[in-house]
C-alpha cells in the first residue's frame, strides 16, 4: 500500500524566518482583505486574530461576486463586507479606483488578496505600496498565474505548496514572504492537493500578514520583486 499520510501536516514542518510577536500596546493592524471564492483564507486570518496569533483585526471584506462563500462567512463572522461587480466597471482601473476607497474609508494598514480572481493594476498597487499580499497556490517562482495547482501536476512534479507573497504588476512576482512546500501523492487529482495545500495556506498568510507589517515598522528596504 503506498503511502497517503500528508507529510505537510504542521507538526513535521518548520518555517522561517519566524517573526516576533508585535507589542500588544500597539494598535492592532487593520486588515483589509479581497476574495472571489469561498473564502477560508479569509476566514484563517480572522481566526488567527481572533485566536491571538496576529495582533489585528479585518476590518472589511470586498468581494466582486454577490454569490460567493467568501460573502457568507462574513456575514457569519460579523465582518463588514462590500460587494464591488468587476462586470460594473468601466474598466480594471475603475474596479481597484473602487477597492481603493473602500479601503481608505476603513482606514486599513494592509490588504491581502485572498483568491482574488481578477488581475490587479498599478493604480491599486501603487495607492498600498509593500502593504498588498496575496496567496498563491504553488511554490513561486514556479506556476505563476492561473490553476497552480493543475499546472504542478500536469508537470509531474513531486513537491507542491504555496505561496505569500507582496504584489508587484508583474503576476505573482513579488517579493516571497513564506512559503509551505506540500508532496504531491500518487493518488493525487486536482481536488485531493489543492485541498492539502490550503491548509497550509491557513497556517502561512498569518505568518505573511506578521512579517509584511514587521517590513513596514523596520522602515524602507531594498526594493521589491517584479
Amino acid at each position: 500500500m503506498p503511502d497517503s499520510a500528508d507529510h505537510s501536516d504542521p507538526s513535521g514542518s518548520l518555517q522561517w524566518p519566524l517573526p516576533q510577536p508585535l507589542p500588544a500596546d500597539e494598535a492592532p493592524l487593520r486588515l483589509a482583505v479581497m476574495a472571489s471564492g469561498e473564502g477560508s483564507n479569509f476566514e484563517a486570518l480572522v481566526e488567527a486574530c481572533a485566536a491571538g496569533h496576529l495582533h489585528g483585526r479585518v476590518v472589511v471584506l470586498a468581494v466582486n461576486r454577490e454569490r460567493c462563500g467568501a460573502r457568507i462567512r462574513a456575514e457569519r463572522l460579523g465582518i463588514p463586507c462590500q460587494v464591488i461587480d468587476h462586470r460594473r466597471q468601466p474598466s480594471r482601473e475603475a474596479l481597484d479606483q473602487a477597492l481603493i476607497a473602500l479601503f481608505r474609508g476603513h482606514r486599513v494598514d494592509l490588504v491581502v488578496m485572498a483568491g482574488w480572481m481578477r488581475i490587479v493594476t498599478p493604480v491599486l498597487i501603487e495607492a498600498f505600496p509593500e502593504r498588498l499580499l496575496n496567496i498563491h497556490p504553488s511554490l513561486l517562482p514556479s506556476f505563476r498565474g492561473a490553476d497552480g495547482v493543475e499546472q504542478a501536476l500536469a508537470a509531474g512534479v513531486t513537491l507542491a505548496g504555496c505561496t505569500a507573497h507582496l504584489v508587484t504588476p508583474q503576476v505573482d512576482a513579488g517579493r516571497i514572504l513564506v512559503q509551505a512546500a506540500v508532496p504531491v501523492l500518487a493518488e493525487d487529482d486536482r481536488e485531493r492537493l489543492h485541498a492539502r495545500i490550503q491548509r497550509q495556506e491557513h497556517r502561512i498568510l498569518p505568518l505573511a500578514v506578521r512579517l509584511a507589517a514587521e517590513r513596514l515598522a523596520a522602515g524602507p528596504g531594498p526594493p521589491a520583486q517584479g
